[in-house]
């Protein structure tokens, strides 16, 4: 049984963090054997991303098998993702089976779950509140045996493991309704999801379009600035530009990283960026948080973020190829874009 690629896009204030919460929880809800889950940030106590945590433990007392993978380590290399807005404690602490997984200096950054062994959830959403309602996302969800399949064995390193390394692979393609085709990769490398999206973005004659908090793997950003300058190519997106500054001035500090500085001066242009709030412990979380890339009828989505150092990091990514799904993502790619692109400055007022 194959099924139909879902997607629903989140934007900042577009919609409720209960409505997205209620969405997560219609897909738990239904398991009947298993749900094996992989979460980086979930504020399981707290807000209506809280009640994620109580349909889990109310599946668990219905006798569904149920395992919560969660992030140990905090990082904060400008370059990485922001760290965690709830203690893992909090994740530990549910009435359910759980196993924290870490490694030094990486984080375990899933955002992912296994129904039944036969459908799956994934993107770049945290479970908090201000994932679901402050930020731009992404959720996709899919009925497939054989992609389940390839999570699950990625779910069972990280559970047995519980660190990372070797977690890294690279699933089989599925074929899904109307024709689209998925693969899912995961890290730690192998696979180079850097060197993948570089190679999409490379081979694109039609269309690209990124979107990503930041930018920094050298491949991409070779890759990108090569094509920022066909000015006729359709090319544009989005960043967190809050994030990018930090990540210049970070490059501005290690010499071998100041090339990137200029290659991100060609890029930035043909990009749209989102000043968010600065990362404080107490500080919302309204980060441009979105993490994907349309080149012509490809997509590559999940919980990559276009980074050097994500690459060290558990992350997963389904690289999506179908013109109808790559044309939805780019379509919400223009619309976040538009909402956060500076206006032209007008020019001098000439007296007559």
């Amino acid at each position: 049984m194959t099924g139909e690629l879902r997607s629903t896009f989140l934007s900042d204030g577009g919609q409720t963090a209960a409505s997205v919460a209620d969405e997560l929880i219609a897909f738990l809800g239904v398991a009947e054997r298993s749900l094996d889950i992989a979460i980086y940030d979930f504020h399981a106590r707290a807000g209506a991303s809280a009640k994620a945590a109580d349909a889990l433990e109310a599946a668990a007392a219905r006798g569904v098998a149920v395992r919560v993978a969660f992030n140990v380590e905090r990082c904060e290399h400008p370059a990485d993702s922001r760290p965690m807005q709830c203690e893992p404690a909090t994740i530990d602490g549910l009435e359910v089976p759980t196993r924290g997984v870490s490694d030094q200096g990486a984080l375990m950054h899933h955002k992912y779950v296994v129904r039944d062994g036969a459908s799956v959830w994934t993107g770049s959403t945290n479970w908090t509140d201000d994932a679901f309602s402050r930020e731009e996302n992404v959720l996709l969800s899919v009925d497939s045996p054989e992609l389940a399949a390839t999570y699950t064995r990625n779910f069972e390193k990280l559970w047995t493991r519980g660190h990372l390394e070797r977690s890294g692979m690279t699933g089989d393609e599925v074929v899904l309704d109307h024709d689209v085709r998925a693969r899912p990769y995961f890290t730690p490398h192998p696979p180079s999801l850097a060197l993948l999206a570089a190679s999409l973005i490379a081979e694109a004659d039609r269309r690209v379009r990124i979107v990503s908090p930041v930018v920094t793997s050298g491949a991409i950003l070779g890759t990108l600035a090569e094509l920022s300058g066909r000015m006729r190519f359709d090319l544009s997106g989005a960043y967190d530009r809050t994030q990018m500054e930090e990540v210049q001035q970070q490059w501005a500090g290690v010499p071998q990283n100041r090339w990137k500085i200029d290659a991100w001066k060609v890029i930035a242009p043909r990009l749209s960026g989102k000043t968010s709030t600065p990362y404080s412990p107490t500080a919302v979380h309204d980060y441009m948080h979105a993490k994907f890339v349309v080149a012509d009828q490809h997509l590559l989505a999940g919980s990559y973020n276009m980074s050097k150092h994500g690459e060290i990091n558990a992350e997963n990514a389904l690289h999506v190829t179908g013109e109808f799904q790559a044309s939805l993502f780019a379509g919400f790619a223009d619309q976040v874009a538009a909402r956060y692109r500076e206006p032209v400055a007008a020019g001098p007022v000439v007296s007559p």
